[in-house]
């Protein structure tokens, strides 16, 4: 079979998001992208961020058919998010391949859809942290860069799913730079799927959520912004604050960052000590479990 009719199976996501939404300011309230079909009754797997707190969810096909969808899950820890369709879409589910097993020179294909497809290689298999207190330890990065990434879907050679798009990013190698996408591995989902769709997340302790926006700079963590009514905000943490530890443990980037704080329970209180203005401070953040701040998905 084909890239071109397996990628058939990817649709178009609309989201909408009520204005009063925790994460309405940060990624609006109309959002569009896309997801992949991964079970013949509809299951649809795209990237959770257009789809977390969304009280309205469409999903079209190629051909332009338009089907309601319900908003099932969306796991922070991976990104991942799954709909559910409310009528049939006739759509065949994809297989999933290896991520794992994938490697840096593969060819493969990040389908989109409304039916956009861009011919790609994989150009590094590597950990990556965003400044939104996430991290995964060998996301896939792809150039060139498809122009509407958003839960598009990665597929190998063979036709299998090898992830779904996150990010467009640039790289910088001998003096060039490249945009590229980053996809999150479908090895990742998985372990998880079945507590997704039982339970709308997977089973195990939430993280640790500070609300806080950091960056790495020369090993340092710097805070970029925090989140309103976010722990670290009530604890005072201010933007341009250096992170250099957690508890007794020192910082050494934002990776390690996670790692250290992510060794807590969500709600215990985590002492940083904060270089601001050339000063030494400590804070005590009582951490939260991000998932009490937002809207849940209506019932059906």
């Amino acid at each position: 079979m084909t890239i071109e009719k397996i990628s058939r199976s990817v649709v178009a996501v609309r989201a909408m998001v009520p204005d009063d939404a925790f994460t309405a300011n940060a990624l609006g309230t109309r959002r569009e992208g896309s997801g992949v079909v991964i079970r013949d009754n509809g299951l649809v797997l795209t990237i959770g961020y257009l789809i977390t707190e969304a009280e309205e969810v469409w999903l079209t096909d190629q051909d332009g058919r338009v089907v309601a969808a319900h908003a099932l899950a969306y796991d922070q820890e991976t990104g991942f998010g799954l709909v559910q369709a409310l009528s049939p879409l006739n759509l065949p589910a994809v297989q999933f391949g290896n991520a794992r097993k994938a490697n840096v020179g593969d060819a493969v294909t990040l389908a989109d859809g409304i039916g956009q497809q861009v011919d790609a290689h994989i150009v590094t298999k590597q950990e990556f942290a965003g400044y939104w207190e996430y991290l995964i330890d060998e996301a896939i990065f792809i150039t060139p860069a498809h122009p509407s990434w958003g839960g598009a879907a990665l597929f190998d050679r063979d036709g299998k799913l090898l992830g779904i798009g996150s990010l467009r990013l640039q790289m910088s190698r001998a003096g060039e730079v490249a945009d590229i996408n980053m996809v999150v591995p479908i090895d990742l989902l998985t372990p998880i799927l079945d507590d997704l769709i039982k339970r709308g997340q997977a089973a195990k302790a939430p993280r640790p959520w500070l609300g806080a926006f950091s960056a790495e700079s020369n090993g340092m963590v710097v805070v970029m912004s925090v989140a309103e009514g976010g722990p670290a905000a009530k604890a005072g943490l201010r933007q341009g604050d250096i992170i250099s530890d957690v508890r007794d443990g020192e910082v050494d980037g934002l990776a390690d960052f996670y790692r250290k704080l992510w060794q807590n329970p969500a709600g215990a209180e985590i002492p940083l000590r904060v270089v601001r203005d050339g000063r030494e401070t400590w804070l005590r953040v009582k951490s939260a479990d991000r998932n009490s701040f937002l809207k849940k998905p209506q019932l059906q």
